[in-house]
């Protein structure tokens, strides 16, 4: 392993030399590192940086050679195809043709404690394993997908939406790599669910993260995340989401606020965000759902 020159990931892809291929870049306090570039032909290395970098081909087709802490490869990756790079090894990457990537990374002082409690003293990624060229997984290509949608909707994601996501990606590199996390055990004690839904309730309209929620469980986020949807049946960025949809509705049914004023109230960034989200739980604007209600007669709006 090299020391770190650079760190984070992110640093480096935004001071370093290939910083200019780079088209959409979020973070979330320093949790998780999302990147989506389109690079050229050519010698792709990256210095080492303290974190667990997954880089997936979104279009395939390019012989990818070099080596990113596992050993030497020399493989022709396919579409949507896989690639992880170890922690604080400064990998060697050729590709031979032009193409466009999408990254994640996972600063180890951020997972480290994760993966250690959720593999219960097993070592939890084998590097030499998982490092050692392309690989698939329909699993963490759903989670990506599915994170990089919901970044689209909201902006840069929320720490309960990047920490979930981590943990459903983690953890299924660890399956892969021959280290299955141990099954939790049931669901949350019927006293924690309640103080935990209570919680949401009351906080909805922050940026709560999974630590938050499991802390006050007094379990650690990924078994908390796990038995969450056990007992509540959605997980808990679901959950969060129907609070505030549930409250949208009812200040534009009651109120008069704007929907840049419903935004701020119930936890979004702007009334765009609100906007796309709504539409995709409602079917239909804030706008057309406010005069919808009214056409109905059914609610007289506050001041």
């Amino acid at each position: 392993m090299s020391v770190p020159a650079y760190p984070s990931f992110a640093q480096w892809y935004s001071s370093g030399h290939l910083a200019h291929y780079v088209r959409t870049m979020k973070s979330t306090g320093g949790i998780i590192h999302l990147l989506e570039a389109a690079q050229p032909a050519g010698d792709m290395s990256d210095p080492a940086v303290p974190d667990i970098v997954l880089y997936q081909d979104l279009h395939g087709g390019c012989r990818v050679s070099g080596d990113m802490g596992g050993g030497r490869f020399n493989v022709r990756s396919e579409r949507g195809s896989f690639f992880l790079s170890a922690p604080r090894f400064a990998n060697t990457v050729i590709v031979d043709a032009a193409h466009e990537l999408r990254s994640l990374s996972f600063p180890l002082a951020q997972w480290q404690r994760i993966l250690d409690e959720a593999a219960e003293g097993r070592s939890s990624l084998d590097y030499d394993r998982l490092c050692k060229g392309a690989f698939a997984s329909p699993t963490i290509r759903s989670a990506i997908r599915s994170l990089w949608i919901l970044c689209d909707d909201e902006g840069a994601p929320s720490r309960l939406l990047a920490q979930a996501a981590g943990c459903e990606i983690l953890a299924e590199l660890c399956r892969l790599g021959g280290a299955p996390f141990t099954p939790a055990k049931g669901g949350l004690a019927p006293q924690v669910e309640r103080r935990c839904l209570e919680l949401l309730q009351e906080r909805f309209s922050e940026d709560i993260s999974l630590d938050d929620l499991a802390a006050d469980a007094q379990l650690s986020p990924f078994h908390f995340a796990r038995m969450f949807k056990q007992s509540v049946g959605v997980p808990p960025r679901v959950y969060l989401t129907q609070l505030r949809m549930e409250r949208t509705c009812e200040l534009l049914e009651t109120t008069n606020l704007s929907v840049t004023e419903i935004a701020q109230e119930v936890g979004y960034s702007s009334n765009q965000v609100l906007a796309r989200v709504f539409m995709k739980h409602q079917h239909m604007s804030p706008t057309d759902y406010r005069r919808a209600v009214r056409a109905h007669g059914s609610f007289v709006a506050m001041p």
